[in-house]
């Protein structure tokens, strides 16, 4: 590893370096989705990213021979450090050629960065802007690229993980629901009956007043949020209006569901995003000079969605909440001519959630890992 070096990126050059590395890697995967230049940008600065505000963090660059070869952001949740009464880093973005010594030399570089901070142990991948967005390293499912906002990587990234002694922590799973047949009759009558039965209803979103919905999902996350989840805690109002104005560029109202008793409480939410990885394939990630053409010609073709999120009150389980949200969803998305979605990603212990997106006709397709290791002290 002597030809290797580890740096921080400080610079704009640097940063410009450090999200350019996977074009090159990619450039003959036909499965890989270039994500939006300025959209990945943006994720790389505390201005645009709240995750970055919630403790230090640090980019690294890899090089050999002056050449990038890989890459690794490492940084600290306080904010959940302290829920979870832990010390705990994470990392994310890693990314390296198909040399095990560059993957070894980010993660010392990592360890070492995570213990002189008092770090014991760190967590990953995770997502670099504490959204729903790449979470994990994909570890089955690489016949078919992957939907928005998803994690996308080569298989020889899982034996560098587990070749430095990173453990299994949990797995993300993903369904595909294929939609050519219809929604099931059982399902819709289901969905229905319990409507009436539990009194409560669901509603689309009107997206224009999205920011005076923010108090009802607020309340819904706090809610729902299982305390046993590891990696992730409720999100503060500032981290909801971030996500939000994050998504609502790509979301479309008869996609976003609240679900509220007959009372008027509101007990659960979904957002369903359109499957955009079909048109940035197109455009390569660039809006200009012609890509914004691509993007209003191609997104008619979208024939794809993923349910990107859904929530609901523990108090409300077991009473058709998720079945009625995904009523929901299928009805849209039939309305739309989609010929199948994407349900996830779901932990796998969550069991409740598995069985809500199996019982939606969801197929098991692709699984996404959170790995950790223990760190020795500094």
């Amino acid at each position: 590893m002597s030809d290797i070096t580890i740096t921080e990126c400080r610079t704009f050059p640097e940063h410009f370096a450090f999200f350019a590395l996977p074009r090159r890697l990619y450039r003959n995967d036909p499965n890989w989705v270039p994500p939006l230049l300025f959209e990945l940008w943006q994720v790389l600065y505390p201005r645009y990213n709240a995750l970055l505000r919630l403790g230090p963090h640090a980019h690294l660059l890899a090089r050999r021979n002056g050449r990038v070869v890989g890459r690794l952001g490492v940084g600290i949740d306080e904010n959940l450090n302290a829920r979870k009464n832990r010390r705990e880093g994470y990392l994310t973005l890693f990314e390296a050629e198909n040399d095990y010594a560059i993957a070894q030399a980010l993660f010392d570089a990592g360890e070492k960065w995570l213990a002189e901070r008092g770090m014991t142990a760190w967590t990953g991948p995770q997502s670099p802007s504490n959204g729903d967005d790449y979470r994990g390293l994909l570890v089955k499912g690489f016949d078919s690229p992957p939907v928005l906002m998803n994690s996308y990587n080569p298989p020889y990234y899982q034996e560098f993980f587990e070749r430095y002694g990173f453990v299994k922590q949990f797995d993300r799973l993903a369904f595909r629901i294929d939609l050519s047949q219809g929604e099931p009759e059982r399902f819709a009558r289901l969905a229905e009956t319990v409507q009436e039965r539990y009194g409560f209803h669901v509603d689309q979103v009107d997206l224009r007043r999205i920011h005076e919905e923010f108090a009802d999902v607020k309340v819904i996350c706090d809610n729902s949020w299982p305390e046993e989840w590891p990696d992730m805690i409720p999100p503060t109002m500032e981290e909801i209006q971030a996500e939000a104005d994050r998504l609502l560029p790509l979301a479309e109202s008869d996609l976003v569901h609240i679900a509220r008793s007959d009372e008027g409480k509101p007990i659960g939410f979904s957002v369903t995003l359109p499957d955009y990885n079909q048109v940035l394939r197109k455009m390569k990630g660039r809006l200009l000079p012609f890509g914004w053409l691509i993007f209003l010609r191609e997104r008619k073709k979208i024939d794809a969605g993923r349910i990107f999120i859904l929530m609901v009150d523990k108090e409300w389980h077991r009473k058709g909440v998720s079945a009625a949200l995904y009523h929901a969803n299928y009805q849209a998305a039939l309305r739309r001519g989609w010929k199948w979605g994407e349900g996830g990603t779901v932990h796998e212990f969550n069991r409740k959630m598995v069985a809500d997106a199996e019982g939606a006709g969801g197929k098991l397709y692709k699984i996404y890992r959170i790995y950790r290791k223990e760190l020795a002290p500094a």
